[in-house]
């Protein structure tokens, strides 16, 4: 429906220079980004460069922490005392 009406818009000897106008605007876009992220880990340095840009994304983030498994058991935040054991005190922090 929408070929049809940008065909009546533009007529049709218009639409093929309009079709590889957009295709080079595209690659353009696309080579731009690609150098932009290419700076970007550049700048950032070794640190960063195994950096996945795709991983930030929030829609990336709430799949990865909601809905995916962790196969690992989580670790204990406090370690646990065994029967009788006293637990560790510090007279200088009391």
């Amino acid at each position: 429906m929408l070929l049809v009406l940008v065909l009546f818009v533009f007529g049709p000897d218009r639409l093929p220079g309009m079709a590889a106008d957009a295709g080079r605007a595209l690659r353009r876009l696309r080579a731009y980004v690609k150098d932009m992220s290419a700076d970007l880990r550049e700048e950032l340095g070794p640190e960063i460069a195994d950096l996945d840009l795709r991983s930030l994304h929030p829609r990336e983030i709430v799949r990865r922490n909601l809905f995916e498994d962790d196969d690992e058991d989580p670790q204990p935040a406090v370690a646990s005392l065994r029967p009788g054991e006293l637990p560790p005190w510090d007279p200088d922090t009391t």
